[in-house]
């Protein structure tokens, strides 16, 4: 018998795809009565736009990039919702060794602490300005993407402009450690195994990383057209069962090896499963022989991390309303609060009996600590998801948070 769902996704050669790819790979789809054809991409632009002219159905994306598609920050118009977060967590800034060494001179050590690593940076940035040496050039993937957002809030947080005081370019996941390795550029924010990679090659050093600059944070989401959505809701919610079996799977100790292996293939990473590794057991080598475990660094099921939580959504959005992205009006804020969605994530799975949070938003940074949360289902484990510099983002308080980051750089 035939399958019951054709299904048409893309993905780009990117650790945080193992759930999607997974699900294709391993059975999971099948067992739902899904045909799931996975195509892999080079670019998050291309991404973007063949979901927009319809060449696939979801796709593995950023997590600010449907907000984007829905806000008219696209080349192409496109209504795309997310009913599933693909996990927590897995970026890292890489910089060069050249970087490192200044920063070194200037009280860095390689603890991956943000803050500490971030007071060196400044540092040495003034002192190449000072010299009158052009600013370092970093690299992120996308303009809405984590990565641009986490590394300017880290950066602006520590007293850095990233607006002025440094360059911030676009270049593919796939060829960051290139870019570095070759000097075209200075430092990268990027999904693993891409700073891995550079570290292996010898010509970059991990600094920091996202599950410490904001603990437990969204990363990469399902982004789907909200026409098919609407026009096939039994596919979606198949789907969404598949992710959600696939994803515990991926987070099950027992089966690192075996995913490794199959993330490492020609056709996903093409990189050795070695590579893999650091992303799956938290334990990164950061250059120059030093080490370090990272806890929750990246988060594939633990911890609601399929939930698409509004409150993630908003917290892009008001990032891109402090870059300059997008206005804050009612109206985008409506838009931005509507992209995520939780009933769709809450219809597919309650069924299973899994996990469901009490609520659709939350108060982000507020946890110091793991915590058990009311939930409907099995008992459910949330946080800790504090940001470095202690702040907190209340989604009910938006305007206010907006405005608070107007102020002055160090505040972020």
């Amino acid at each position: 018998m035939g399958a019951e769902h054709q299904i048409t996704a893309g993905f780009m050669p990117l650790f945080d795809s193992a759930v999607l790819v997974a699900a294709g790979e391993l059975g999971f789809a099948a067992r739902e009565g899904i045909d799931l054809a996975l195509h892999r991409e080079t670019s998050w632009a291309n991404i973007r736009d063949r979901i927009a002219i319809g060449h696939f159905d979801l796709a593995h994306m950023l997590g600010p990039m449907p907000l984007a598609c829905n806000l008219g920050l696209t080349p192409l118009a496109s209504e795309t919702i997310v009913p599933f977060s693909l996990g927590l967590g897995g970026n890292c800034v890489t910089i060069s060794n050249a970087v490192w060494a200044g920063m070194a001179a200037h009280g860095a050590v390689p603890d991956l602490d943000p803050a500490r690593a971030g007071a060196a940076l400044g540092a040495f940035i003034r002192e190449r300005a000072a010299a009158g040496r052009e600013a370092l050039r970093f690299a992120v993937v996308h303009p809405h993407s984590g990565h641009n957002y986490e590394l300017r809030y880290w950066l602006a947080a520590c007293g850095i402009d990233p607006e002025r005081q440094i360059e911030i370019v676009i270049v593919p996941p796939p060829f960051m450690a290139d870019a570095l390795a070759t000097g075209r550029i200075d430092g990268y924010c990027v999904g693993e195994p891409w700073n891995s990679a550079a570290v292996a090659a010898g010509t970059g050093h991990i600094v920091t990383v996202k599950a410490l600059l904001w603990r437990n944070s969204p990363e990469k989401v399902i982004g789907a057209r909200k026409a098919w959505a609407e026009q096939n809701p039994e596919a979606l919610a198949a789907l969404l069962r598949a992710l959600h079996h696939s994803a515990r799977w991926c987070q099950d100790p027992a089966n690192r090896a075996e995913l490794a292996a199959l993330m490492a293939q020609p056709g996903f990473l093409g990189q050795e499963a070695a590579v893999q590794m650091p992303i799956l057991t938290g334990h990164l080598q950061l250059g120059g022989g030093a080490q370090r475990a990272v806890e929750d660094f990246f988060v594939p099921f633990d911890k609601a991390a399929n939930f698409p939580w509004k409150s993630h959504a908003l917290w892009f959005y008001t990032q891109m309303v402090r870059w300059g992205h997008v206005a804050h009006t009612p109206e985008n804020l409506a838009i931005a609060r509507d992209c995520y969605r939780p009933d769709l994530y809450r219809s597919a799975l309650k069924p299973l009996g899994v996990a469901l949070p009490g609520a659709n938003a939350k108060v982000e940074g507020a946890l110091k600590v793991a915590t058990p949360v009311g939930s409907a289902g099995a008992s459910l484990v949330l946080g800790p998801d504090g940001f470095f510099n202690g702040q907190i983002f209340d989604p009910d308080e938006i305007d206010a948070y907006v405005d608070s980051q107007k102020t002055t750089l160090g505040e972020a």
